[in-house]
């Protein structure tokens, strides 16, 4: 694994090496955090009580890859959600390193731990989240809204091309999915074919009579970037008509600050629950040796979300106003 020199300049990480990041604020007060460590063999939470102590908190591995078969390569995006009072971790995980036509084998899996600190107890392998075709899929997130619980993820349907699309779907348990799965997007503007088509890595957010899907594409190297879903609050998620998708990046490299390839992001609220922060990973620097994916250099970041004057995430602004607070540090 090649490790690049670091070079830091206008936005500055939280986390370093740190790549998919997931911050999540319990009823507690902690804030845990979970991502891909860049040997894609573990996972690992940590938590504080502010944001800062993440960064020098004791990370603790909840659980690690298999050696052969079913969930021995490639750990992605772990995700950490609290529902109905037990942790619940959503994440992914291959067969082999090994690419088919240039897609990987990965599936999506779940654990389960009912201890109320989820860095202790036992967490309890609830299998694999099934769905239409036993495909590619990847960076499962899930969310509760109006009464319903919800999965959306990113999959290879067989008979589309291109590495992956979004869909979503009911759930009758927190491993379980219920009810027509339906796509929501697919790449099909020029910002999400760069390298590959994808769509990837959807966090749910919602404000006033909206709710919002950012999610990511293209390659992971400098080319990545993120798109944004919205629908009216009140209508049938599970109805592809419901979602509008922006026809531009909502947030890509700046060159002009260092930053390459931001996305994969999550949503979290500042300890006065007052304000929502934006958490997302890049890098730093722009040249990469050998496949972008071994690279270990996609940092955490967080900043607090902005928005736009007709009510939607502002992320540029966001990341901006990021870059300005570092100079001004």
């Amino acid at each position: 694994m090649a490790v690049q020199k670091r070079v830091l300049h206008d936005v500055h990480p939280l986390i370093e090496q740190k790549a998919d990041p997931f911050i999540y604020r319990h009823s507690d007060g902690y804030y845990y955090f979970v991502a891909s460590v860049p040997e894609y063999d573990r996972i690992e939470i940590r938590r504080a009580q502010n944001l800062e102590e993440l960064v020098t908190s004791t990370p603790v591995v909840i659980w690690r890859k298999r050696e052969t078969g079913i969930l021995s390569a490639n750990i992605w995006a772990p995700e950490l959600h609290f529902i109905d009072d037990k942790w619940y971790v959503y994440f992914a995980a291959a067969h082999t390193t090994e690419t088919n036509e240039g897609l990987f084998d990965h599936r999506m899996y779940v654990l389960e731990n009912e201890n109320a600190n989820p860095l202790e107890g036992s967490w309890v392998e609830r299998g694999q989240v099934r769905t239409a075709w036993e495909s590619f899929a990847l960076d499962a997130t899930t969310f509760e809204h109006n009464g319903s619980r919800y999965y959306v993820w990113a999959q290879k349907d067989p008979n589309i091309k291109g590495n992956s699309n979004l869909y979503i779907s009911k759930m009758s348990n927190p491993w379980t999915l219920t009810g027509p799965q339906t796509m929501i997007s697919m790449p099909e503007y020029d910002w999400e074919i760069i390298g590959y088509k994808v769509n990837e890595g959807a966090a749910f957010l919602r404000k006033g009579d909206r709710v919002f899907l950012s999610y990511s594409a293209s390659a992971t190297d400098f080319n990545y970037c993120m798109g944004l879903l919205e629908a009216d609050a009140d209508s049938d998620l599970l109805d592809a008509a419901s979602w509008r998708k922006s026809q531009t990046a909502v947030l890509s490299t700046d060159e002009s600050i260092s930053m390459y390839g931001p996305g994969h992001n999550s949503f979290t609220v500042s300890e006065d629950d007052e304000k929502t922060l934006f958490v997302f990973h890049a890098r730093t620097y722009k040249d990469i040796v050998g496949d972008p994916l071994y690279d270990p250099n996609r940092h955490t970041f967080v900043t607090e979300l902005l928005w736009t004057a007709d009510g939607r995430p502002d992320f540029r602004g966001s990341v901006a106003a990021l870059a300005r607070s570092n100079k001004v540090g």
